[in-house]
């Protein structure tokens, strides 16, 4: 029988903290191995312990939770962290994932999410609860999987036009469904594609006003995590969680559901940046994963040297997502 995770728990509220530590020590998989309710606290017995994992709240005597979190990940950058807080607002749990914590979920919903939620941040995969835009999770299942698989779809396309239509068709789904959208484009595409969208019955302007649609431009979406040529892991996620989140929560529905669009990994493929595109690519794939989103991402056939079948960046592109919709002849 595999040793359980050894857990800190950080908690200011004495009943809270007590309850943190009984649902783990009613498990086989996790075992309490100490508690602090201050920040200087937490930061030595983070050090002290060497716990597989730590539950951090935000609101902590001494240092917030966010401050504990980046003095932990400074002094050990390999450290789990799992925020559980009462906090609902998008920035805070975009600020509390950019202390370099894996995870945020809220007390309210900890018995629908705790557990999947450490299971998660301790393999070194992420979970943002339901509430922020993450993926529900079924109790049923073993350690909590997800509700559905992720969608990450790659689109092939011979032209211009039949790539617009195909991105149209995808936005205005989403948006005539509730789903908040976040178009990734270069600007010579913005225009064609907003006519498209008004074409197919879009309200473009109230969905720009209210916030459910969303544009940015190419190239300064990559330069916030593509630094000297490399694609830094940590940043993309600032950036990626970020627009989830708020997009999110611009829907006014709880656990609202979003729509990306993106022509990222295309331009860097383009550009001579195979490697970092399939890297990107690949981080997509894994952010479908964790937040209630579907991810469209459309290729020029040519840009993707398809008729190479021994291309290595095309099979590496098409590996990376759930679905490929194959090019037109």
């Amino acid at each position: 029988m595999p040793l359980p995770y050894r857990v800190l728990v950080v908690e200011d509220h004495e009943p809270w903290r007590r309850h943190l530590c009984s649902v783990l020590g009613d498990t086989t998989e996790w075992e309490p191995i100490g508690t602090a309710s201050h920040g200087f606290d937490a930061v030595q017995k983070a050090e002290a312990l060497k716990p597989d994992l730590i539950l951090l709240d935000i609101g902590l005597p001494d240092l917030d939770g966010i401050q504990v979190a980046q003095r932990i990940i400074a002094h050990n950058p390999g450290a789990k962290i799992l925020f559980v807080s009462e906090h609902h607002s998008a920035d805070v749990v975009v600020a509390a994932l950019g202390s370099g914590a894996r995870g945020y979920i809220n007390k309210s919903e900890a018995g629908r999410d705790l557990l999947p939620a450490m299971a998660a941040v301790v393999q070194g995969r992420w979970f943002v609860g339901a509430g922020f835009g993450g993926r529900l999770f079924d109790e049923a299942t073993e350690m909590g999987a997800a509700r559905e698989l992720r969608r990450h779809e790659a689109g092939l396309y011979p032209d211009e036009a039949s790539l617009l239509d195909d991105c149209a068709r995808f936005g205005a789904s989403a948006l005539q469904s509730g789903t908040s959208l976040v178009a990734v484009t270069p600007e010579s595409r913005r225009q064609p594609l907003e006519r498209r969208l008004r074409t197919l019955g879009v309200n473009v302007d109230r969905a720009l006003r209210v916030g459910t649609y969303r544009v940015l431009g190419v190239p300064a979406t990559l330069s916030t995590f593509v630094v000297d040529g490399r694609l830094d892991e940590a940043r993309f996620w600032n950036t990626a969680s970020a627009l989830v989140i708020e997009a999110a929560q611009a829907s006014g529905v709880h656990g609202g559901r979003v729509a990306l669009y993106s022509d990222c990994a295309a331009t860097l493929l383009r550009t001579g940046m195979a490697e970092v595109a399939i890297s990107l690519e690949r981080l997509a794939d894994e952010l479908a994963r964790t937040f209630e989103l579907d991810v469209f991402c459309p290729y020029l056939v040519g840009d993707l040297h398809c008729e190479d079948d021994d291309n290595p960046a095309f099979e590496s592109i098409c590996a990376a997502h759930s679905t490929v919709r194959p090019r037109t002849p």
